[in-house]
């Protein structure tokens, strides 16, 4: 029997990706774990590889196709023995598998409805439901969709009763199918967030032939849309402290000088070189251990208290920003994180990492001080329930023991999630990291 291949899900909130390029073609065979394509979602590219074995009966996708949503169907494999012309034809009546796999987790991709299991062929033709879930194959879904039809008043003809492609095209036809009814206003329901200037209008306050048009990306709408969610649904707020630098900078040149040399391609190289960004991620980790409860995510339901400070770092790259996280932050060393950070970084800025690598986290560190910015407020990216805006150390007159001198300062802002840390909590945890900040020997015990 024909096994369709889906467009997997590489990530949990993954809706869609581009199809970037096909490394097999019609005909060849593939068994587990060949690579067959490679998929691109808004931050990464990744190799996909094959469940099942057969071979490649008919590419339905065709390479650098856009916007492909998850469980589409992308191509069809004939099983071992099949006739590959009739697999081909007969594709959407195939229980839907989940055939192509994210290479570097080699698992299978999540679907929505999964194959019904075996049932007596006197319940064939019945439509196959799991509670009040009817079993349709994504074709039939999607064509459902654009025609309003309520497939739970469809009968399948598929394998178990699964609705296909020909059941849904019958019952347009036929006119005999639900129409899928549209939900009823609910007065407890949220009033709609007012839409943005549409292009036209925009377009029309400029010159024609003054401007050119660049269109969004995949990266580019996904930022756009999380920004929104989190500035529309967050109650953000905001703590500024003021950090004295000289201390951790004389510690980090001692430490850098102390590096041990070791053997490359390119010659001797220090083992580490710390940064100063380095030893924020450890400030702001230790920092989180030391005020627990401000270590948290919001949901609907539950205060979510992480055990462990898994810091991201905000990365810039063409076209957008990625953040990977620095996972259980607070017990590694500097040296670590350090070497750990400029991995990520790099493959980052190469979009080859992993979804693990860059989502969740429990805070987040965005650092502008580099371009001379003195202070900002960021926004923070749910579930984090805080983020840390770093800006430039500069050297400023200071007072101490009613004498003016000069000290290297950073002014940092902490940006909350209301809901889950509270004002005076903010502040214990801003002093907590002002305070490993301006004593950093303590974060190399």
């Amino acid at each position: 029997m024909p096994i369709n291949i889906t467009m997997p899900a590489l990530s949990p909130t993954m809706e869609e990706g581009n199809l970037a390029k096909w490394l097999v073609k019609e005909g060849d065979k593939v068994g587990p774990g060949d690579v067959i394509a490679e998929i691109e979602t808004d931050k990464a590219t990744m190799e996909v590889e094959a469940v099942d074995e057969g071979t490649v009966a008919k590419i339905v996708v065709p390479a650098g196709t856009e916007g492909v949503k998850v469980n589409a169907l992308i191509a069809i494999l004939a099983a071992d023995g099949e006739d590959v012309g009739a697999a081909a034809k007969g594709g959407d009546a195939a229980p839907a598998k989940a055939e192509a796999a994210p290479a570097p987790a080699k698992a299978e991709a999540p679907k929505e409805a999964a194959p019904a299991p075996a049932a007596p062929a006197a319940a064939a033709a019945a439509p196959a439901k799991s509670g009040d879930r009817t079993f349709s194959s994504p074709l039939a879904r999607r064509i459902a969709k654009d025609a309003g039809i309520d497939l739970s008043a469809v009968t399948g003809s598929g394998p178990h009763g699964r609705v296909i492609k020909k059941d849904v095209e019958a019952a347009i036809s036929g006119g005999g199918a639900k129409t899928a009814a549209a939900p009823a206003a609910s007065a407890s329901a949220p009033a709609a967030a007012p839409k943005p200037m549409s292009d036209d209008t925009v377009l029309k306050l400029f010159e024609e032939g003054s401007y050119e048009l660049v269109p969004h990306d995949g990266m580019r709408k996904t930022i756009a849309k999380r920004l929104l969610e989190a500035k529309s649904t967050v109650p953000h707020f905001y703590l500024t402290v003021d950090c004295e630098l000289d201390a951790l900078l004389a510690l980090r040149a001692q430490i850098n000088a102390a590096s041990p040399m070791r053997k490359t391609e390119k010659g001797d190289v220090p083992a580490y070189k710390l940064s100063v960004n380095d030893m924020i991620i450890k400030a702001m980790a230790l920092a989180l251990r030391d005020v627990p409860d401000a270590n948290v995510s919001w949901t609907e339901a539950n205060m979510v208290k992480h055990k462990h400070s898994d810091v991201g770092v905000a990365v810039s790259i063409p076209g957008g920003l990625i953040t990977p996280i620095i996972r259980r932050a607070e017990e590694k060393t500097l040296s670590t994180i350090s070497n750990e950070m400029k991995d990520l970084a790099k493959r980052a800025r190469d979009r080859k990492l992993k979804p693990e690598e860059y989502q969740g986290g429990t805070t987040a560190v965005s650092n502008l001080g580099m371009f001379g910015v003195k202070d900002f407020a960021a926004i923070i990216n749910p579930p984090h329930a805080t983020i840390l805006a770093i800006g430039a150390g500069e050297e400023r007159a200071v007072v101490k023991k009613g004498e003016i001198k000069v000290a290297t300062v950073m002014s940092v802002t902490l940006s909350t999630d209301h809901r889950a840390v509270d004002g005076a909590l903010g502040a214990e945890l801003a002093q907590a990291f002002k305070r490993h900040i301006e004593n950093p020997m303590g974060m190399l015990v």
